[in-house]
């Protein structure tokens, strides 16, 4: 067994004891308990919590790959997600715990006094947290394969079982203090090698700043982004500071992402976990420094892990490559294709003579080694990466649970279950969610990053305009907002699902709606749902003046 290895095994072999343990000690009792973990946790923990819930496999894995490959047209990522939870944090989340329900489809059911309403809302909720949950084991799978020398299939599955045990067993209350661990982990994971090679690229141990800095003699001096030009250029690529993206494009994607953050069930239940509207607020603070913490080192660790990368493989011996390119050639997520027959890697810009295929959802994980730091750092990377994929999929999987148990069970179908038979119903459902998810991080749709893209632009087109019109317009009613959630919806999921499985080779920008991607098209479909919701609030009826009473005091300062 490698180095390598035997520190996997002792990393994650501590954490997921670690997380075990923590839901072992904090077992929920009661749904209030299972759902918002009591409504008694502290905003430091909380933002903590909401941080590890927030960066998924798609912060820690993807986001940086994306940008290293994408240069800046992968930044939207880091602007929309960002500034998305800036969004959630000041505009929707205190109303929201002030409001005081467990969950979304809850908000939406009441606020539109409408049975019909929170059906739509559940049935949105559930499809969202699937979609973003397959990106999640997709990438534990990927860690798995990896770092355990296991295939994608043996991964997810590993990645499956302990999510349900530690999901089931503790619902809010043991995923909130597993994330407040997992969060801990996690960060560490990303900023410590981050650091190290800022040193020895740069000399400054900041990668924020070493991103903007010289690089050393070793590396062929001058700054770092000039240097990535050069190289990127110099093989045929797009200049990497240079987008390629149209500039509708760009926004349309990073608006649905803003949109989708501001939407997305999974995050907003956390504000119903704290003791207040003012600890909503406070927690929402602290998750933003903890979050931006990680996205602003991001960028850096693209620019870092691309540069190593060209300078490693390009015209390099095959036989002669470190070890780390075989291995991880071993999972298929690296492949080399000799078309010359010369036995070097050709690693340049024209696909016809390109002999080198990369997945982009392994630059954060393969980076220490491509910069050939200690095995126990490549180790602490994969623990990291299986924390943040982890603790997202455990918030999801209790959105998908509470969905079907609490709304649609309990205030819906089955008004007369116990709270014991709703507490056993919520466990079904996240077994029976994670065997769907598992099948789906098997079979992805996409990378990481792109199959939460989707789940964003689905939680806009749905989400973003009901929550924002129920708490800031009164005049709204259960008509348009059910009208408007369907079709942005039903828009939104169509144009998606027609471009990346019914016709995927008529997915360049000539076939798109406006030259906009799937990606993107989440945005124009929180304009059709807000256009749809308008119309037909004008021509129904207005909401009884107890519902149009209850949306001003949410309104109210509270504490």
């Amino acid at each position: 067994m490698s180095s390598v290895q035997l520190w996997t095994y002792l990393f994650i072999g501590l954490s997921f004891g670690l997380y075990i343990a923590i839901a072992i000690w904090s077992r929920a009792g009661s749904t209030h308990e299972f759902y918002v973990a009591g409504g008694g946790v502290h905003p430091v923990a909380n933002g903590m919590a909401t941080a590890a819930d927030w960066m998924s496999a798609a912060s820690f894995i993807s986001m940086a790959g994306l940008i290293s490959f994408l240069g800046r047209d992968g930044t939207f990522y880091l602007m929309g997600w960002t500034g998305g939870y800036v969004l959630l944090a000041l505009l929707l989340a205190p109303y929201l715990r002030k409001f005081g329900k467990f969950t979304v489809p809850d908000f939406i059911g009441d606020r539109y006094y409408s049975r019909s309403a929170r059906l739509v809302a559940i049935f949105c909720a559930i499809s969202v947290s699937f979609v973003y949950v397959c990106g999640q084991m997709q990438g534990a799978g990927i860690v798995f394969s990896r770092f355990l020398e296991v295939d994608i299939t043996t991964g997810v599955i590993i990645g499956m079982t302990v999510v349900f045990f530690y999901a089931v067993l503790g619902g809010m209350k043991g995923i909130t203090y597993t994330q407040v661990a997992q969060y801990c982990v996690l960060i560490f994971a990303y900023m410590v090698p981050a650091i190290f090679i800022s040193l020895m690229m740069t000399g400054n141990p900041i990668p924020q700043i070493g991103f903007g800095s010289e690089l050393t003699p070793e590396y062929g001096g001058g700054y770092l982004l000039d240097r990535l030009d050069n190289i990127s250029e110099q093989l045929g690529f797009a200049a990497y500071t240079e987008g390629q993206r149209g500039t509708q494009d760009v926004f349309f994607i990073t608006a649905a992402l803003m949109f989708g953050t501001a939407g997305l069930p999974h995050v907003i239940i956390r504000f119903f976990t704290v003791p207040s509207v003012r600890a909503a607020r406070t927690s929402a603070a602290y998750a933003l420094v903890f979050i931006g913490l990680l996205y602003t080192t991001a960028p850096a660790v693209a620019a870092f892990a691309k540069t190593n990368l060209m300078n490693t493989v390009n015209n390099a011996v095959y036989e002669e490559l470190p070890e780390w390119f075989f291995t991880w050639e071993n999972t298929r997520l690296i492949t080399f294709d000799d078309r010359n027959g010369d036995g070097r890697v050709q690693y340049v810009g024209d696909p016809a003579l390109n002999e080198l295929t990369v997945n982009r959802d392994i630059m954060v994980l393969a980076n220490p080694e491509i910069a050939g730091l200690p095995d126990w750092v490549v180790a602490l990377v994969a623990a990291g990466a299986l924390a943040a994929a982890l603790s997202t999929a455990a918030g999801l999987l209790l959105v998908i649970s509470t969905a079907v148990s609490h709304d649609l069970l309990k205030r819906s179908l089955m008004p007369q279950i116990t709270e014991k038979q709703e507490l056993r119903y919520a466990r079904i459902a996240i077994f029976v969610a994670i065997l769907i998810a598992g099948y789906f991080g098997i079979n992805p749709p996409g990378f990481v990053a792109e199959v939460v893209a989707f789940a964003f632009g689905l939680a806009a087109a749905s989400f973003f305009p009901a929550i924002v019109l129920g708490i800031f317009y009164k005049r709204m009613n259960r008509q348009g907002a059910i009208a408007g959630m369907i079709a942005g919806f039903s828009f939104t999921a169509f144009y998606i699902i027609y471009f990346k499985f019914i016709a995927p080779e008529l997915s360049t920008p000539a076939h798109w709606l406006f030259g906009i991607s799937p990606e993107g098209i989440g945005t124009m479909g929180t304009l059709i749902n807000t256009a749809v919701a308008l119309t037909i609030c004008r021509f129904t009826p207005a909401p009884p003046r107890d519902i149009q009473q209850m949306v001003e005091e949410i309104r109210l300062p509270g504490h």
